[in-house]
Parts: structure tokens; C-alpha cells; sequence
């Protein structure tokens, strides 16, 4: 499983930094994300370049990796939330902004963090929409330019309400951006449940070749409120699959910033939730795919019977073999090529679905009643062949993402940046039945309805010559049971 779980700083701001990550790696945390904010490596404070390589070292003693964010809210401006943007009216907002982004770049690049994240902002009151992804650009080419320098990738997120809040913006500014090596995606799971128009599993899948960075948390649609695993709608053993498909190795960082005052036990929670669902699915992959002898004890398929050994059984043509007839005179009788022939005649071929006749010369032969509508000749009735059945079958036992090149040493403005190690696939300093039909026994017949007039004395099993006579009269009617024909074979 390439998925590696985070939890970010911004749903830690009551814990010093240390602390924040003593807690995590003690729960069995990947990496973090990283806020850069002013409780947490003040991007804004004096000696940034020592309390960068303090936490380097922190996180390296603790075996975490790392993702730097840069959503504080007030971090720029004590006024206004998220402000100033890169698509701020004046100049100099967007200046701040830019600046900042920059200075991230640098502390990824000493952390040996693989990715910045970064949004997009709200479009300003009249701004046309077109000038907006204008400015957009414009903003953040000096940011991919310190980007390429430093080898850290940029991961712009959509965020609702921002000028860039779907998959759909992200993919009009890569265009825009002529399809910038080191513009990726930051993917909110919870935000594509909000509004994406995929459900979320399938975003992933989408995004995945840009993927630089992900955030999970639950949500609801049309809300956007980030909330505690099973507070919110999203199916996550989907989405984990197919984070997991795409071969995405950075940090999956669980996101939630309004929960502070509970930092630590949602940290916990959040873990317990997620790592269950990652184990499962590890144990699924390490099975590998069904065996034949997995398929042949699977449950069995009624619409598909199994084949049914008739070896014991005596064979039986499809096409009835043709009757000899010469040894019986059937001058007087229509043919009823309808009605089977009646049991008992020596002469004809035997016929395996017909019962055999029975040897009944030992016994008394008493003369049966005539019934009222005795027709004077042998038993017409048809014995119907008793269908086959099937036989009852037992079947109880049966391309990772690249990153970019190594951080190489740089010195982009005041930070000084010192070459960081990377770690394997560049990715910072850990990769971590129906029933059968009814038998003919059961079936009513029409020979126990109209018993048979007395006939002379014969051998058991000879033929009969019912000889010319006066045409029947037709039978009255007998209440019955109705007969229905005989199923088919």
C-alpha cells in the first residue's frame, strides 16, 4: 500500500511544534503538513534559517516526512482571513503573497519536504473572470521559477469559493501555464465530495497524474465544513484503493483546522479510523488473484448448472428410433405420429425412456368391469416418457510520481538553503434453485380415469389386434385433475 498518512499542524495549534510532532510519530503518523504560521516556524520571525534546521532535525530524529502548507489565516494580514492573495487589486498584496510562497519554497527545499501547497484565492469585486486567471498566472510564475530552482514541486489546491475551486480550474491554468513541470495538484478528498461532479474515488483517479499533494477528511455535499472521519458522507475504502492505484507516494494529510481545542484525539481517532481500512485492503493485495481451485470451491451459480454424469444411465438417442410395426396390423387406424406407441409390444425397439412391461402371466387374469364409455379395444392411453432431470450438483466443497531532481544548494533572498538528502523516489527523508419439476409418479394420468374393457386372455406381453370395428363412441367426460403435457427434456 503506497498510501502514507500525515495529519496536519493546523489542527494542532494549541501544542508547541515539538510537541505537535512527538504526538504524531508516537501514533504512528508518516509525515505532517506542515503550516507555516506564527505558532508554528513563523515564516514572518526572526533566524527562520536555525528554526528550519532545528525542525529538520526534529523531524529526521522522529523518522517523519513532510509537506509545507500555507494556509494560516492571518499570517499576512491581522484583518483579513487568507489575505492578501495572489489575485489581490493592489500590487502590493499580491507582492506578499508571492514573497511568501517563495520563502516556502525555500524551507521545503531545507526540510527536504516534497511539496508546497498553495491556493488560489477569491476573486476580487469587479474583476472580470478572464483578468482574474490572468493575474493568477502572472502571480505564480516567480513562485515556479523558485520551484525549479530549488527542485521542490508547487501544489496548487482547489479550494471552494476560490477562483480555482475544481479539477476543471486546475487544468485551465497547467494549460494557461503552457504545462509547467512543477505545477501539481493539491487534491482535497473532502472538497471533492463538496463539489466536484465525480464522486470523489473518481477524482483521484483523474487527478492522478498531477498529484503532488492530498488532503482527507469527511464532508458533506454542498457544505463545506471538514469534519471528523464518519461525520460526513464519503465512502474512504474507495478512495484509499484508488490513491493507491495511481501510484502517488507524498503524504495523504488529514486535514482538520477547526479542531484544535481536540487536537491530539483526532489525531488519534483519525488514525484509528484510517489504518484499519489500509490494512484490509494489504491484506486483499497480498492474496493476489483467485486460483482455479479458489473459482471451483466459489459459491455455486444456479443460472449455469454443472454438467451431469449419465454414465450409469442407458443412453438416450434425442430423435426416438423409428417403431417396426410389420408384425401389427394397423390398417384400420390413422396414424398419430403424436402419441407414443403402447407399452408392450415384443416387436417393437425398445425405447429406454418407457417403462419396460411388467411380466404379469402368473397372475389370475380377471376381467376388468366395462365402464359405460369402454371403447372395445387396447389402451390408447399415451404413457408419457419421464423427462430427464438434472442431477442436483454438490458444490459445498468445491508510475510513482516524480518529485523533481534532488534540492540542489541555493540561495533564493534571506534564507540560506542547504542541500537536503533525499529520500528514495524523491519523496523528503522517509518513504516510509429453482426446484426441479414434478416427477412423473406424482403426475396425474389419464388411465386411472377410464379403466379398460375386457379383453381375451393373452401372454403376458403379446400384442393385441384390436381388429375392424364399429368406430368408437366418443367418451363422456371425466372429472378430473388436469393434464399438462410432460416438460421437456
Amino acid at each position: 500500500m503506497s498510501v502514507r498518512l500525515g495529519y496536519g499542524t493546523n489542527g494542532l495549534t494549541d501544542l508547541r511544534l515539538d510537541d505537535a510532532l512527538g504526538v504524531l510519530a508516537g501514533l504512528g503518523y508518516d509525515g505532517v503538513g506542515l503550516t507555516l504560521d506564527h505558532m508554528h516556524l513563523d515564516p514572518m520571525g526572526p533566524g527562520l534559517a536555525g528554526r528550519v534546521a532545528r525542525v529538520a532535525d526534529r523531524l529526521g530524529a522522529l523518522g517523519l516526512s513532510v509537506t509545507v502548507e500555507t494556509g494560516a489565516r492571518y499570517v499576512l494580514d491581522p484583518r483579513r482571513k487568507h489575505g492578501p492573495t495572489l489575485l489581490d487589486a493592489e500590487p502590493e498584496g499580491r507582492a506578499a503573497r508571492i514573497a511568501l510562497l517563495v520563502t516556502a519554497v525555500k524551507v521545503a527545499a531545507d526540510l527536504g519536504a516534497h511539496a508546497v501547497h498553495c491556493f488560489s484565492g477569491v476573486r476580487p469585486a469587479g474583476t472580470a473572470e478572464d483578468d482574474a486567471w490572468d493575474l493568477l498566472g502572472a502571480s505564480l510564475t516567480p513562485v515556479l521559477d523558485a520551484a525549479a530552482q530549488a527542485g521542490v514541486p508547487l501544489a496548487i489546491e482547489p479550494e471552494p469559493g476560490h477562483l480555482l475551486e475544481t479539477l476543471a480550474g486546475f487544468h485551465r491554468l497547467r494549460g494557461q501555464l503552457g504545462d509547467h513541470p512543477l505545477l501539481g495538484l493539491t487534491l482535497d478528498i473532502g472538497h471533492c465530495q463538496c463539489l466536484e461532479p465525480s464522486a470523489p474515488a473518481d477524482c483521484v483517479t483523474a487527478a492522478g497524474p498531477w498529484l503532488r499533494h492530498v488532503q482527507i477528511e469527511d464532508m458533506r455535499r454542498g457544505v463545506h465544513e471538514h469534519l471528523p472521519f464518519g461525520d460526513g458522507e464519503i465512502d474512504f475504502p474507495p478512495v484509499l484503493a484508488a490513491l493507491d492505484a495511481t501510484g502517488y507516494q507524498g503524504l495523504t494529510v488529514v486535514e482538520l483546522p477547526r479542531h484544535s481545542h481536540a487536537g491530539p484525539e483526532l489525531a488519534r481517532s483519525s488514525m484509528a479510523f484510517l489504518r484499519p481500512l489500509l490494512t484490509a485492503r494489504d491484506a486483499r493485495s497480498a492474496e493476489g488473484p483467485p486460483t482455479p481451485a479458489d473459482r471451483n470451491s466459489a459459491a455455486p451459480t444456479p443460472a449455469v448448472p454443472a454438467p451431469v454424469d449419465r454414465s450409469f444411465e442407458a443412453p438416450t438417442p434425442a430423435v426416438p428410433a423409428p417403431v417396426d410395426r410389420s408384425s401389427v396390423d394397423r390398417s384400420s387406424e390413422a396414424p398419430t405420429p403424436a402419441v407414443p406407441a403402447p407399452v408392450g409390444r415384443s416387436s417393437e425397439a425398445s425405447t429406454p425412456a418407457v417403462p419396460a412391461p411388467v411380466d404379469r402371466s402368473s397372475e389370475a387374469q380377471t376381467p376388468a368391469v366395462p365402464a359405460p364409455d369402454d371403447q372395445g379395444s387396447a389402451d390408447l392411453t399415451p404413457a408419457h416418457p419421464t423427462p430427464v432431470v438434472p442431477a442436483r450438483t454438490d458444490r459445498t466443497a468445491a508510475d510513482p510520481v516524480a518529485y523533481g531532481a534532488d534540492p540542489a544548494a541555493v540561495a533564493v533572498g534571506p534564507v540560506a538553503v542547504r542541500p537536503v538528502a533525499a529520500g528514495p523516489a524523491g519523496v523528503g527523508r522517509r518513504t516510509p434453485a429453482v426446484p426441479p419439476g414434478a416427477s412423473e409418479a406424482a403426475r396425474p394420468r389419464t388411465s386411472t380415469a377410464r379403466p379398460a374393457a375386457a379383453r381375451p386372455s393373452t401372454a403376458a406381453g403379446a400384442p393385441v389386434d384390436p381388429g375392424p370395428g364399429p368406430a368408437p363412441a366418443p367418451a363422456a367426460p371425466v372429472a378430473g385433475p388436469t393434464v399438462c403435457p410432460p416438460p421437456s427434456a
